[in-house]
């Protein structure tokens, strides 16, 4: 079964497209309208235009690869029927009221599966908010406001769709877009093992975050992410609330640390939160892989400092001493009453601090760069020594940034640009530290 019909169409149908803002098939027009091929609207009912698309009476009038299927559980399996006879390759089915639902929705389920499997369609859903590839232009949900998504380097795998929904605003709030966000729903024949290969092959995608409720395929998944060379975090969810979760997407109840453990043996890293999930994400997408885990900390504040050091202790994280020979050049570089260990303290921003930084990171004994500062719109960050020294140095650069949010954009984003991570908590450069430290092992 290909799934390029269904994540790089040259053409797409939305079934069950409305005029009436607020319907379903207006909210996924509003979205499919900004591909760049032909897109057809499917309503025996539609008269005239929707955003500029005349209506089509059925799907058979169109020569669409992908489509949007915005009608209810019952209508469902006649509609893949009609895609199948019209040659379409990749269906999304939104509606809920499947096999989550009982016993007449898994009969439901079964009919668009048995469908699919006749006339080689894949599916993704049903159940779902769909998918957006924003660097295709394909926004195959009906989320209001997922067609103003930018384009980024981590891709979102979630078998929840508010999940999928919900880390790609906050990637998008962060300033950082997605490279996909993929809702899998209750995956009747497109599965974690289906979408993890289509995802890895693609190059815009830096990280893989995936959320996991359970699935019967699991096997797959984990052979998958084994294969993949791109780097995985995945965040397993519902390992208490059975019942719910069955209720959700139609998941099966497996054990939580079973998960845990296949995941890591495979090369996955475990998240705890959707904050961690896309952080870890973020930081293995934009990093170069560390040759080890240890790590040289710079701060110019002492108290954030400490609670960076605190966390990374607690995960046994690696402090080496740094060497004597850096050791004398930042005895030339510092005030006296700064603290020249590892971690390193400036006291303060001062405009040598990008050389405190350049000293730090070369040392032989680091593997891993952590800094903290707070801007200082006299200073700014040390981007001109950053540059340098990423452009030499092959060594991870976690930048955690602190200061009013506009006043430090434009430095944060060269330090994005250069390869550097960037995070606006302790924690939160911390954690990202944590991770490669992880990876490197």
């Amino acid at each position: 079964m290909s799934l390029t019909d269904l994540f790089d169409p040259d053409s797409i149908a939305v079934i069950g497209a409305s005029q009436t803002p607020g319907k379903l098939g207006n909210d996924a027009m509003a979205n499919a309208k900004e591909f760049d091929g032909p897109v057809y609207p499917v309503n025996p009912s539609g008269e005239g235009e929707v955003y500029g698309y005349e209506f089509v009476d059925s799907v058979e009038d169109t020569d669409a690869d992908l489509a949007l299927c915005c009608v209810p559980a019952p209508a469902t399996p006649d509609v893949i029927s009609d895609c199948g006879e019209a040659g379409v390759g990749g269906a999304v089915v939104f509606a809920g009221g499947f096999a989550e639902s009982g016993e007449r929705g898994e009969q439901l389920q079964e009919q668009i599966r048995r469908t699919a499997q006749e006339y080689d369609i894949s599916i993704l859903g049903p159940n779902t908010a769909g998918h957006i590839i924003p660097h295709r232009s394909v926004f195959s949900s009906f989320v209001p406001g997922f067609d103003d998504i930018e384009t980024g380097d981590v891709a979102v795998i979630a078998q929840s769709g508010g999940v999928g929904v919900t880390a790609t605003f906050q990637l998008d709030r962060e300033g950082y877009g997605t490279a996909g966000m993929y809702g899998l729903g209750n995956r009747v024949n497109t599965d974690f093992g289906d979408v993890i290969p289509a995802v890895d092959d693609d190059p815009e995608t830096g990280a893989m975050a995936l959320h996991i409720e359970g699935t019967d395929r699991f096997d797959a998944a984990v052979q998958a992410i084994d294969e993949a060379s791109t780097p995985v975090v995945a965040l397993k969810s519902g390992n208490r609330v059975d019942e719910f979760v069955q209720s959700h997407t139609a998941a099966p109840v497996q054990a939580g640390d079973h998960y845990e453990q296949e995941l890591t043996d495979a090369g996955a890293v475990m998240a705890e939160s959707m904050t961690e999930l896309l952080d870890a994400s973020r930081v293995l997408s934009t990093c170069p892989t560390p040759a080890g885990p240890n790590v040289g900390l710079v701060t110019a504040q002492a108290g954030p400092g400490i609670m960076m050091a605190d966390y990374l202790e607690e995960r046994n994280v690696n402090f080496p001493a740094l060497t004597e020979e850096t050791r004398e050049r930042l005895d030339d570089i510092l005030l006296g009453f700064t603290y020249d260990q590892n971690p390193v303290d400036t006291g303060r921003p001062m405009p040598e601090f990008g050389e405190v930084i350049d000293a730090v990171g070369r040392d032989d004994n680091v593997d891993i760069v952590l800094v903290y500062e707070i801007f200082e719109h006299s200073l700014g960050y040390p981007v001109e020594e950053l540059e340098q020294f990423t452009s030499e140095v092959d060594k991870p650069v976690v930048f955690t940034v602190a200061g009013p949010s506009d006043a430090l954009a434009e430095d944060r984003q060269r330090m994005e640009d250069l390869g550097v991570a960037t995070f606006n908590t302790p924690e939160r450069g911390a954690y990202a530290a944590s991770v490669l430290a992880e990876t490197s092992r």
